[in-house]
C-alpha cells in the first residue's frame, strides 16, 4: 500500500478542473488523464494535525442548519476529507472518471462525539469495486483518528452506470426501508448549492447553475447529498446518542429551487428518516440512525 502525505488540504479548484478533463471527447482518452477501469488504486492518501477553523465551521452551522456545539457535527469530518476524496478520485489510478458518478450511498459512523478544538489525523483510500445492476460500485472509505484511536469513519459509495453490471454481491443497507411521512417543509433556495459549495468545496458544475447543470444533463441545479443528510442530521441533533452510525441512501435529486418533506420515525432506539418530494410521490433521501 502506497501513502501519500499531504501538510495541508490539496486545493479543490485545480481538482474540480482536473476532474471535468476526463469528461471531455478526445481530451479524456490522453495519457494521463484516462482512468484505468480494472481495480482500486493501492493507495491511502493522509493529513496528520488537522483543526478546525471556527469561521468555517460557523459557516457550515449555518449553510446546513445546525446549532453552536462544543462538538463538531457528525457529517463535519466529511468537509475536512473532501480534498483527500477529490485528490484520490482525481488519481488516474482510480477506476472511473470522477465526473458522472453517483453518489448512491453514504454510511457514517461517530464513535464519539469530536470537539471542536481537537486535532486529528485523516485517511482516505477506496476499496470494494463491484458489480451493480446499473453498473459498477466503489467505496472511498475516510478514517478520523486521535492518538491513534478511531473515533470516525464514512464510506462513501459511488455508483459507475455502465452496461458491464450486474447482481450486487451483499444486500445494501437499506434495502426495504421507506421514507416515513413527514410534515416539516423545507423551502430550498436556487443558490444552496452556491452556498454549500463554497463551504464545502464541492462546487460541481451540476450544483451550481441551472445552465452548467444542464451540460451534464440535468433540467436544473441540484442540491448536495451531503447537504441534505446533514441538514437531516440537524433536524434530529437533539435525539442522537453520543456514538452512533448514519446511513443513507440518496434515491432522486433534488431540483433547485423547489420544497421537499422531511420525515422521521423512531422505534426504540432506532431513527428511520427521510426527504421526499411535495409534488410527486418520490423519494429523494431515506436513512436510519442507530446506536454504535
Amino acid at each position: 500500500m502506497t501513502t501519500r502525505s499531504f501538510d495541508k488540504a490539496p486545493s479543490t479548484a485545480p481538482l474540480m478542473l482536473k476532474a471535468v478533463l476526463p469528461a471531455i471527447p478526445v481530451v479524456g482518452e490522453l495519457p494521463g488523464i484516462k482512468h484505468g477501469s480494472g481495480s482500486v488504486p493501492d493507495l491511502t492518501l493522509e493529513r496528520r494535525n488537522v483543526s478546525t477553523k471556527p469561521g468555517h465551521l460557523e459557516q457550515y452551522n449555518e449553510v446546513c442548519g445546525f446549532p453552536r456545539s462544543n462538538n463538531l457535527p457528525a457529517t463535519y469530518p466529511h468537509m475536512a476529507a473532501f480534498a483527500l476524496h477529490m485528490a484520490l478520485m482525481t488519481d488516474t489510478a482510480f477506476p472511473f472518471a470522477p465526473m458522472g458518478l453517483v453518489h448512491l450511498r453514504n454510511s457514517i459512523t461517530q464513535h464519539r462525539p469530536i470537539g471542536v478544538d481537537e486535532t486529528f489525523d485523516i485517511s482516505v483510500r477506496a476499496a470494494d469495486l463491484r458489480p451493480h445492476s446499473k453498473g459498477r460500485l466503489v467505496d472511498v472509505v475516510t478514517t478520523v483518528s486521535i492518538d491513534g484511536v478511531v473515533v470516525w469513519d464514512e464510506v462513501t459509495t459511488l455508483l459507475s452506470r455502465g452496461r458491464d453490471g450486474g447482481t450486487e454481491n451483499s444486500t445494501p443497507p437499506l434495502a426495504g426501508v421507506e421514507a416515513p411521512d413527514g410534515v416539516v417543509h423545507w423551502k430550498l433556495a436556487g443558490d444552496l448549492g452556491r452556498r454549500y459549495g463554497a463551504v464545502s468545496g464541492d462546487r460541481n458544475p451540476i450544483h451550481l447553475y441551472p445552465i452548467t447543470a444542464k451540460a451534464f444533463g440535468f433540467p436544473r441545479n441540484i442540491a448536495h447529498g451531503m447537504w441534505t443528510k446533514a441538514h437531516a442530521l440537524a433536524a434530529l441533533q437533539n435525539k442522537l446518542p453520543n456514538a452512533f452510525t448514519i446511513d443513507v441512501e440518496f434515491k432522486k435529486p433534488i431540483l433547485l429551487p423547489s420544497t421537499v418533506v422531511f420525515g422521521s420515525n423512531i422505534d426504540g432506539n432506532v431513527i428511520t428518516l427521510g426527504v421526499t418530494s411535495t409534488r410527486k410521490p418520490s423519494t429523494h433521501l431515506v436513512g436510519r440512525i442507530a446506536p454504535a
